[in-house]
């Protein structure tokens, strides 16, 4: 027998006895995971994560290997996350009404806090939690598509610098989407990762952008092209904090719920087609978010499943890109309309007229075929879209930019309806 095969049957002994512990440490986990969910309590501590790795890797005898057992402890711990999720300790979301009034039972406040929002959140919440940190300041940005730059991530993190913040302090999100993205991608790049919370203000927040750990912020005109993927460590819903929206906002928002239902639940879309909306928030909020998290744990960085929450996204983003008087979840709705079946579009265009989101739109179609050119999911040979034929059900269909062009009729017909 050749050294190398003695080697071979030595790694494969050792194999064996990693699984028969692997399976005893599942085992554990699942214990964990038990108590972690009957206490609604967040499946990732990211403080006693880092004191275990430093503890385990002080006791590794042989220097070299350091990096490579950190990266094996890190695999460990990211499958035992995974699979407390999927045991349903999902407690990193909590969903509650009147929750803010004590954000410091579930967001560790005992430090420096440095709290990013907007003026047009109401400063009501921001005293609310501001009151309940240990040392907390506020940091002021303008939360619209026009301040969704890498000069107010600048800022934020010139903030964090100038009051001493180090990685054992946090950051809370509170707002919608935009302060989410500037807040997210600034803790994602603050000394490599500073933990992250997220207080949700907006319908279109609640339902999307606060749950999967996508940040990013605008770049030479188009959307979303520069940022990261970070997982806060815990959302805070408060469907109280919706009391403060018009109309149109709560529609905007409703949107990416609606978009989410036609791809995954139909029984969600029967609520937006049958129910009254307002009465039945909470379940809608809640059952988004359900999908949401089901698909970010089985695809976190988007490399699969997770793009179907692309639908209505390419064309939107691109209508979003040139016509400045349209909301983000109104251009979602004209780019759902492009991308589903003939058959299903009345049926959408109730739920739609319902919420008083648009079905048709004037545009330049130059300067969105351009924006699309630049779409993140492009290729070399087309753009990955997301299609709905039937309720409940998607497709990833490969388009060309002139197939995407011939779907742009559908939404230019009517526009002087507009």
């Amino acid at each position: 027998m050749s050294e190398l095969e003695k080697a071979r049957l030595e790694i494969d002994e050792i194999d064996r006895q990693i699984r028969l512990l692997f399976e005893k440490r599942m085992d554990a986990v699942s214990e964990i995971a038990a108590y972690k969910k009957t206490h609604n309590m967040c499946p990732f501590d990211p403080r006693r994560e880092e004191e275990v790795l430093q503890k385990r890797l002080g006791e590794l005898e042989k220097s070299e290997y350091r990096p490579y057992y950190r990266n094996f402890l890190k695999a460990v711990m990211d499958s035992s996350k995974k699979y407390q999720e999927a045991l349903g300790c999902t407690g990193s979301t909590v969903i509650k009404r009147g929750v803010i009034k004590n954000a410091g039972d579930y967001l560790n406040l005992e430090r420096k806090v440095l709290i990013v929002t907007d003026a047009n959140v109401p400063q009501k919440y921001v005293k609310t939690i501001l009151s309940q940190c240990k040392e907390g300041y506020v940091h002021m940005t303008l939360g619209t598509e026009e301040g969704k730059n890498l000069l107010s991530v600048q800022a934020i993190l010139k903030d964090l610098l100038d009051k001493g913040f180090t990685r054992g302090d946090c950051v809370v999100a509170l707002g919608g989407g935009v302060i989410g993205d500037l807040a997210g991608f600034a803790s994602s790049i603050y000394m490599r990762g500073i933990e992250l919370y997220m207080v949700p203000t907006t319908v279109l927040s609640q339902v999307d952008s606060s749950v999967g750990g996508k940040t990013a912020v605008n770049f030479e005109g188009l959307k979303n092209t520069v940022g990261s993927f970070y997982q806060s460590s815990r959302v805070l819903i408060d469907t109280s904090l919706l009391e403060s929206l018009d109309e149109r906002q709560i529609s905007n928002g409703l949107s990416e719920a609606l978009k989410m239902a036609l791809c995954l639940d139909e029984e969600l879309f029967n609520v937006f087609l049958n129910g009254n909306v307002h009465e039945n928030m909470e379940e809608i909020i809640a059952r988004s978010v359900r999908l949401k998290q089901d698909i970010v744990l089985q695809d976190e960085k988007e490399s699969g499943l997770r793009k179907v929450l692309n639908f209505g996204h390419t064309i939107g983003h691109a209508i979003e890109c040139t016509k400045k008087n349209l909301l983000h979840g109104e251009c979602v709705a004209l780019g759902m309309r492009a991308m589903v079946s003939d058959d299903l579009r009345p049926v959408l265009d109730m739920c739609l007229e319902k919420l008083g989101l648009p079905l048709y739109c004037s545009f330049d179609r130059s300067a969105v075929l351009e924006a699309i050119r630049h779409d993140k999911k492009a290729n070399e040979s087309g753009i990955t879209t997301v299609v709905v034929n039937s309720l409940g059900s998607f497709e990833f269909v490969n388009q060309s930019l002139q197939e995407i062009e011939k779907r742009l009729q559908v939404i230019e017909i009517g526009a002087k309806h507009e």
